[in-house]
């Protein structure tokens, strides 16, 4: 399994490296409706869905995790997708990853209580435990990689520009 990962992402970086015009994309979207209350269902051009809900202290059935939670998981998902695809790369044999994903957040901001308080979270942690049959300093710089290249992380901690259409 290492091995065709690590020959896919060879592939690709040669590929790329040759037609770096087709490096950049528009992404998939992703769709929301409002279902009931504050259930939303969120829907991809490939058929991908998920349901998110709010918990009851604010009107929802907590019926499904809320879409902050889904913030901290696709983080989590994704910080963990990317140190397997670097340790393949790099030839270092891991045995297990965790990633766990956590935040501080203060809920005067989303409810508008406070204009001086952010109605995201405020941080955002991220914890590995890895173990692999390699030394530590690899395993160390190929969590550290990781982390530096998930596209997921990268967008919580990078300020980048986002539009609003409203029609």
């Amino acid at each position: 399994m290492t091995d065709s990962i690590a020959t896919a992402i060879g592939d690709a970086v040669s590929y790329l490296t040759e037609h770096p015009d087709e490096a950049a994309y528009t992404d998939s979207p992703a769709t929301a409706t409002l279902e009931k209350g504050l259930k939303v269902t969120v829907v991809g051009s490939e058929g991908e869905s998920l349901l998110t809900d709010m918990p009851t202290s604010v009107g929802g059935a907590n019926s499904a995790p809320s879409a902050g939670w889904m913030m901290r998981a696709a983080v989590a998902a994704c910080e963990a997708t990317l140190i397997a695809m670097r340790a393949a790369q790099q030839g270092v044999s891991l045995s297990s990853v965790e990633v766990t994903v956590d935040s501080k957040s203060d809920d005067r901001g989303i409810l508008g209580i406070d204009s001086s308080v952010p109605a995201g979270p405020a941080s955002v942690r991220v914890r590995v435990k890895v173990s692999g049959e390699a030394a530590d300093s690899d395993i160390k710089s190929v969590v550290e990689w990781a982390h530096e290249h998930c596209p997921v992380s990268d967008t919580v901690r990078r300020a980048i520009p986002m539009e609003l259409d409203v029609g």
